[in-house]
C-alpha cells in the first residue's frame, strides 16, 4: 500500500479538560459549525473506530445525528494530539503527540477543507472546493520545505523538497477525498502533514496518519459536506472525547 499521510488545520489543539476553558466566542468555527464529523477510536493505540455524522439548523442549536455510525480506521499507530482549530492549554503528559512520519492520526477538533480525487471534475452534487490529482500534484511532507504540509502542482512552483506524496499513485485511496485541515495557520515544522479523509484498504488496515473508510460510505460524506455549514471533524479516543462533550456541547456518544 503507497504510503498514505495527511493535511493541516488552525492553532494547538491538544486538550486537557482541566484546562479547557469553556467561553466560546461567536466567531469561534466550534460555534458557527453546522455540520460535524465525530470520530472515535476505543484508545490511543486502537486503528478501528467509528465514525458519525451530526447537523444542527443553527449555531448553538441542538445536534443531530445523519446516518448510521459507519467503521473507520485511523493511523497504523493510532492517535496522537495534533494542531486543530481550538488553543486549549496543555495535553496531560502521558498523552502523544501528533509529530511527522508516526504513522498517527491527529486528534482534535479541524475544519474540512477541500475534497479530491482523480476525476477532471468533481461530483455535480459535491460543494466543497475540488482539486484533481493529476500527475503533478503532489503533497510535501519535507518539514524544511516553504511548500510544507500544502497540496501544490509541481508544474506550478519551483520544488524546494526532498520528500512528497505523490497523490495520484496511492490507487483506490485517493480516488475520492478530503483535505483535513491540520497543522496551518500557523503551520509548524514535523508537526504533521497532508492529512486526509479517504477510502480504506480494509478494516484493519491502519493509514500513515489519514482516517479511511469504504468508498460508498465516504461518498455521501463528501456529497454532504457544505462549506456554508461550516463543518469540522472531531476526532480522539472515547475517554477524551467524553471528557470534553459538556465544556465543548458536543454531541454525546451513544
Amino acid at each position: 500500500m503507497s504510503k498514505l499521510k495527511c493535511l493541516a488545520a488552525i492553532s494547538t489543539l491538544i486538550l486537557s479538560a482541566a484546562s479547557f476553558t469553556t467561553a466560546q466566542s461567536p466567531s469561534q468555527p466550534l460555534h458557527d459549525s453546522r455540520q460535524m464529523i465525530v470520530v472515535t477510536t476505543p484508545d490511543w493505540s486502537t486503528v478501528p473506530g467509528s465514525l458519525q455524522r451530526y447537523e444542527r439548523a443553527h449555531p448553538s442549536g441542538q445536534w443531530n445525528p445523519v446516518g448510521d455510525p459507519i467503521a473507520i480506521v485511523v493511523g497504523k499507530k493510532g492517535l496522537a494530539w495534533g494542531a486543530g482549530i481550538i488553543q486549549t492549554g496543555t495535553h496531560s503528559p502521558q498523552d502523544p503527540v501528533k509529530k511527522e512520519g508516526d504513522g498517527k492520526s491527529p486528534a482534535g477538533i479541524f475544519r474540512i477543507g477541500t475534497a479530491f480525487g482523480y476525476a477532471a471534475e468533481k461530483p455535480a452534487d459535491w460543494k466543497l472546493p475540488y482539486i484533481s490529482l493529476t500527475p503533478t500534484v503532489e503533497c510535501v511532507d519535507d518539514p524544511a520545505s516553504h511548500f510544507y504540509n500544502q497540496i501544490v502542482d509541481r508544474s506550478t512552483v519551483t520544488p524546494d523538497w526532498h520528500s512528497s506524496e505523490h497523490m495520484s499513485q496511492a490507487g483506490v485511496a485517493y480516488r475520492w477525498g478530503a483535505v483535513i485541515d491540520h497543522n496551518i495557520d500557523p503551520t509548524i515544522p514535523s508537526a504533521g502533514s497532508c492529512v486526509f479523509l479517504h477510502i480504506w484498504g480494509g478494516p484493519s488496515v491502519g493509514t500513515a496518519g489519514c482516517t479511511a473508510m469504504p468508498q460508498d460510505q465516504l461518498e455521501p460524506i463528501l456529497a454532504w459536506l457544505d462549506p456554508a455549514s461550516s463543518p469540522i471533524l472531531v476526532q480522539m479516543p472515547a475517554a477524551q472525547y467524553k471528557k470534553l462533550t459538556e465544556p465543548l456541547h458536543l454531541p454525546k456518544l451513544p
